[in-house]
């Protein structure tokens, strides 16, 4: 066993790429291994480049939205697939029913997974099950499971390579120095804070010299708010827009290339923290203990408190420590705005990176 292994993370980008650990701890205890990874298509550009990894799976989501016999057809044509590859081991990161069925499906005599809700008998579609510590950051969440099933961890590391030629067109693309990267938006709108506080906290990097580079997903609503908070502001030479023209593979060579990251929680923020970059990002109803950006450099227990303002390595969480948080919720009552987001102003943002920022 361990002699072809396939690794199901079938997620958003931020979750697949902190599992890059799992990858570095499969090929140190398994060296003639052969190691594959399942993702959702549109994630797979924060693996690329990785040594640890042989070939990168895409699933493609859009399935859903075919007719019932069309995506039945696709599905098991699929599933076929990832049986002739002939994997002796799948480790499911994801804990959804889909990767259950493609962990039994693969043929693969050992299969790990972790103890989840689903369909009746899901817990028969593994050989190995395990009960991990939710409380715990994603990074180690995921290692938990190695562990667990006897593999041992030394590096908690978050890999994510960059190519010398993908720097240099990041740098001819913004020629300067002192660069923050700041990517305010989010797929959920409920981890967005007020247009008007972003835009104020963009006049003060420009009043300090920054280069600031803004950047979202070419989506409409985030589109939308990026109109919205440049309304706020007057054109300069030092802010430069990138907001929905840049590749994942672009946004990392220009993450790469920049001093600082500040936004929200989001994929952007992982990327950053996984570069090196210090980061400093808002929370609202999502824990940082599980969620906040991971420092590959230091030995620290990650996020100790429930909420409030933390730091971990060169990274900081600037959050509220209201009993309610976190909620997990969709904005206050549905709302998909987060009043303990809102409730944090410009001022205290920028006393808290101008404080850490004199320390260097």
């Amino acid at each position: 066993m361990f002699k072809k292994i396939l690794v199901i993370k079938l997620r958003h980008i931020g979750d697949v790429l902190l599992t890059t650990p799992v990858f570095t701890a499969l090929k140190e205890n398994f060296k003639e291994s052969f190691v594959a990874v399942l993702v959702n298509k549109g994630t797979e550009a924060v693996l690329e480049k990785n040594p640890f990894i042989d070939e990168i799976i895409t699933f493609d989501r859009r399935l859903k939205n075919y007719g019932v016999f069309k995506k039945y057809t696709e599905e098991l044509n699929f599933l076929k697939q990832i049986r002739k590859k002939e994997f002796d081991t799948t480790i499911d990161l994801t804990g959804g029913d889909r990767a259950a069925l493609i962990s039994v499906f693969s043929g693969a005599k050992v299969r790990i997974g972790v103890k989840s809700k689903g369909f009746a008998g899901k817990k028969y579609f593994y050989t190995h099950l395990f009960e991990i510590d939710g409380k715990k950051h994603t990074v180690l969440q995921n290692l938990e499971i190695l562990e667990k099933a006897g593999i041992k961890v030394k590096s908690r590391k978050v890999l994510l390579n960059v190519l010398e030629e993908e720097k240099e067109w990041a740098k001819k693309l913004i020629p300067h120095k002192q660069i923050v990267h700041i990517h305010p938006t989010s797929r959920w709108l409920f981890k967005c804070w007020k247009d008007e506080y972003i835009a104020e906290v963009i006049k003060w990097f420009i009043e300090k010299g920054f280069i600031v580079v803004l950047t979202s997903a070419p989506t409409e609503k985030e589109m939308k708010k990026i109109d919205s908070i440049l309304s706020f502001l007057k054109p300069s030479e030092q802010l430069i827009n990138l907001s929905g023209r840049l590749t994942l593979r672009q946004l990392i060579a220009v993450s790469s290339i920049s001093d600082l990251f500040f936004g929200v929680d989001t994929a952007p923020m992982h990327i950053a923290s996984a570069l090196g970059k210090p980061v400093f990002a808002l929370f609202g109803p999502s824990g940082a203990f599980h969620w906040g950006p991971w420092d590959s450099d230091s030995s620290e227990i990650p996020y100790s408190e429930r909420s409030g303002i933390q730091r971990f390595g060169k990274n900081i969480v600037i959050q509220r420590n209201w009993e309610c948080i976190p909620c997990g919720q969709d904005g206050c009552k549905g709302s998909k705005i987060s009043k303990c987001l809102f409730d944090i102003k410009p001022e205290e943002v920028v006393e808290i990176i101008s404080s850490v920022l004199s320390e260097s």
